[in-house]
C-alpha cells in the first residue's frame, strides 16, 4: 500500500486533500490520472449495470430530510463501535482493533459488551499512544453527517450515507416512468458520506466516497432472472457455513442457482458483475464473493454476499477488502417509506383475467360504540377492521374480542356490521422486493490499481508498472518525438491531432531520453507509446514505432494506420505480436 499510494501521489491518481492546509483524513482528492481511471471505471459500471440491462438512472441530491432517515432506520441503527483512549483521546473503531489483535474476521457482527470483552481479555491497546484500552466503554456511533436545511430555524438534515435511499424515495414517480410493469431498475452513480471514526488505508475507507448502485424492483410471486446469458460466467464463492474452515466453492451461475448456494437473482447479478470486473481488469487469482453471516447480515436481507478483493503485495498475508455488497433486500425499504409518508410505495398488478373473491368487511354501529366505550371508540372501530381482513373467523360467534393498547374489549358482533361479500378485482396491489447490487467505485479503483501494479526488469534495468487494462487506462498512449528537430517534433505533434481527433486521450512528452519517457509513461499506466523517428520524416510511408507496455516489444506502424491499430489493439481484436 505504501508503495502504491505513493506512485498515485508521484503520478496524479490521489492524493490526500486539503494538504496545504494540513489534510484532513478521510478526504482524498483524484488528481488527473485519477480522475481519468475513475470515470472510466464509472462509464464501463454504467454501460454494462444501467445502459445494457435496460434500467433507468436517476441523480438525486446528496442532502436530504430528517424523515427519509427515520423511515429507513439510519438514524437508529446506522452505528460503529467506538472506543476511546483514555490517555490521549483518539477515537477508533473497536471492531477494527479486535480484528487486528485475534483472529475474528468480521467483528462488525459482535455485539458492543462482547467487542469491550475482547479488548480486555486481549490487552489490546491504544494504537496512538499505547495506553492499554482495557476497561474503556465501546459506544456506539452513528456515521451520519448532520446539517441544517435553510436559515433560522431550519429543517434538519442529513448528507446521505448510501446512494440507494435517493431511488427509495422517488419510488412513487420512478414507478410511473415504468408504467407500473415489474420488473424494472434504477440506477445512480454519485457520492455518499460516513463520519468513519477511523478512516485508514487510502481510499478503502474514506469519510465522502462515490458509490454505484442498482434498485431492481421485482415482483415477489413472479418475477425470476433469466441466467442463460451468464449461466457458464464462473465463480469463487466463500459461503458463510464455509468460513471457519476457509473453504470456497468454485461454480458456476447456473449451477450456484441449480444447488441452492445464492438466490437467483443475486446470482444472475454475481454473473454479470464477473463480466464487468474481467473487463476493468481486476485479477480473479485475488478475489471472491463472500456470503454475510447470520450474525452481520442486515436483518431484513435474505441473502448478501460481498464481492472482496485481496489488496497486498506479492507474497504478502491476503488483506481482503469488501468492494461491492450484492443483496436481496426484500420489501423492508419500500414498506418503511410506505409507513412512513403520505404516498403508496406499491405497484397495481393487473391479473390476466378480472377474479371474483369474498373480501369481509365492518361497519360498525357507532351509536354503540361511541357511549359504551367513548373515547377508544375509534381505536376499537380501527382494530375490528383490521381483524376482519385478517381473521374473518374470529366474527363466527356472537362476540367478538379486540385488543386495543393491552386492554381487551368484547362486543357483539351483529354491532360490528360484519360480512362477507363477492367482489370483482382486476388486480391487486404488490410491494415489490429489491434486488441491490452496490458497488464501492473508490475501492473499485483502488482494486484495480493494487491488481495492475507490479515490479519488473527490462532492458534498461528494474521498472515500475501499472498493467492496467487498455479500456480503462486513463492515457491511451504517449506521443514521443525522439527529438524535437529535424520536423520530427512537428509531425509528432500532428500524430498527436489526429489522435485527439479520433477521440483518444494524448500525451506528449519531449522531456528526457527515450527511455526515461518510456519509464513516466509504464508507471501512469499508458498501454502504447508511439515513437516519431528520422525514419518517420525520411521514408515513404511516413510510420512511426508503437511501442507495447507490457511486453515493451516494439512494431513499425504507417501512420495512416496508427489510429485504426490503436483501436484493435486495444479493443483486443488485434494481438501486438501480429503487428
Amino acid at each position: 500500500m505504501r508503495a502504491l499510494t505513493e506512485l498515485a501521489k508521484r503520478r496524479g491518481y490521489f492524493f490526500q486533500s486539503s494538504e496545504a492546509y494540513g489534510g484532513v483524513a478521510g478526504f482524498y482528492t483524484y488528481g488527473p490520472q485519477g480522475a481519468a481511471l475513475k470515470e472510466r471505471v464509472e462509464d464501463t459500471w454504467r454501460e454494462r449495470f444501467s445502459v445494457a440491462e435496460g434500467h433507468m438512472e436517476v441523480d438525486a441530491p446528496t442532502v436530504m430530510p430528517e424523515p427519509v432517515f427515520e423511515a429507513s432506520g439510519h438514524l437508529d441503527g446506522f452505528d460503529d463501535m467506538l472506543v476511546e483512549c483514555a490517555e490521549c483521546g483518539t477515537s477508533h473503531r473497536a471492531d477494527h482493533l479486535v480484528e487486528g489483535a485475534t483472529d475474528i474476521e468480521e467483528a462488525e457482527s459482535l455485539p458492543p459488551e462482547e467487542v469491550a470483552a475482547l479488548l480486555d481479555a486481549h490487552d489490546v491497546v491504544c494504537p496512538n499512544c499505547g495506553a492499554p484500552l482495557a476497561g474503556q466503554p465501546v459506544d456506539e456511533f452513528n456515521l451520519m453527517f448532520e446539517t441544517n436545511i435553510g436559515p433560522g430555524s431550519s429543517q434538519t438534515g442529513y448528507l446521505r450515507p448510501e446512494t440507494a435511499q435517493g431511488i427509495f424515495v422517488e419510488f412513487p414517480r420512478l414507478k410511473e416512468y415504468a408504467r407500473g410493469q415489474l420488473p424494472f431498475g434504477v440506477t445512480q452513480i454519485g457520492k455518499s458520506y460516513r463520519n468513519e471514526i477511523s478512516p485508514r488505508n487510502a481510499l478503502v475507507r474514506t469519510r465522502e466516497f462515490t458509490q454505484a448502485e442498482l434498485e431492481l424492483f421485482v415482483d415477489p410471486d413472479g418475477d425470476d432472472p433469466d441466467v442463460d446469458s451468464v449461466a457458464d460466467v464462473e465463480l469463487t464463492l466463500y459461503p458463510a457455513e464455509n468460513q471457519p474452515d476457509g473453504d470456497y466453492v468454485e461454480t458456476t451461475v447456473a449451477d450456484a442457482v441449480d444447488d441452492g448456494l445464492v438466490e437467483p437473482w443475486v446470482a444472475y447479478y454475481l454473473g454479470v458483475a464477473t463480466e464487468w470486473y474481467a473487463e476493468i481488469g481486476v485479477d480473479f487469482e485475488r478475489f471472491r464473493y463472500r456470503q454475510h453471516q447470520a450474525g452481520e447480515r442486515a436483518h431484513y436481507a435474505s441473502d448478501c454476499w460481498d464481492a472482496e478483493a485481496d489488496v497486498s503485495a506479492p507474497g504478502e498475508d491476503p488483506e481482503w477488502i469488501e468492494i461491492a455488497g450484492y443483496a436481496y433486500r426484500g420489501d423492508y425499504d419500500l414498506s418503511k417509506h410506505d409507513a412512513h409518508s403520505s404516498e403508496s410505495f406499491t405497484v397495481f398488478k393487473q391479473y390476466d383475467e378480472p377474479k371474483t373473491v369474498e373480501r369481509a368487511s365492518v361497519d360498525p354501529d357507532m351509536s354503540y360504540l361511541g357511549p359504551e366505550y367513548g373515547g377508544d371508540a375509534a381505536a376499537i372501530a380501527d382494530e375490528l377492521e383490521a381483524l376482519a381482513r385478517r381473521d374473518r373467523g374470529a366474527f363466527d360467534g356472537e362476540t367478538v374480542a379486540v385488543d386495543v393498547e393491552g386492554e381487551t374489549y368484547e362486543l357483539p358482533v351483529e354491532k360490528t356490521g360484519f360480512e362477507v361479500a363477492e367482489e370483482t378485482e382486476s388486480g391487486h396491489h404488490v410491494t415489490p422486493h429489491v434486488v441491490e447490487p452496490s458497488i464501492g467505485i473508490d475501492r473499485t479503483v483502488y482494486t484495480v490499481l493494487a491488481h495492475a501494479y507490479d515490479e519488473d526488469e527490462v532492458d534498461e534495468g528494474e521498472r515500475t508498472v501499472l498493467r492496467l487494462d487498455a479500456g480503462v487506462a486513463p492515457t491511451n498512449v504517449a506521443v514521443f518525438p525522439l527529438m524535437d528537430k529535424d520536423g520530427m517534433g512537428d509531425l509528432a505533434r500532428d500524430v498527436v491531432d489526429d489522435l485527439r481527433g479520433e477521440g483518444y486521450a494524448v500525451t506528449f512528452d519531449t522531456s528526457g531520453n527515450i527511455g526515461r519517457r518510456y519509464r513516466r509513461q509504464d508507471e501512469v499506466g499508458t498501454p502504447f507509446c508511439v515513437t516519431v523517428d528520422y525514419e518517420s520524416v525520411e521514408e515513404d510511408p511516413e510510420t512511426v514505432t508503437v511501442r507495447e507496455r507490457d511486453s515493451t516489444a516494439q512494431a513499425r506502424v504507417e501512420t495512416a494506420e496508427l489510429a485504426e491499430t490503436l483501436a484493435a489493439l486495444r479493443d483486443g481484436t488485434l494481438a501486438f505480436d501480429d503487428l
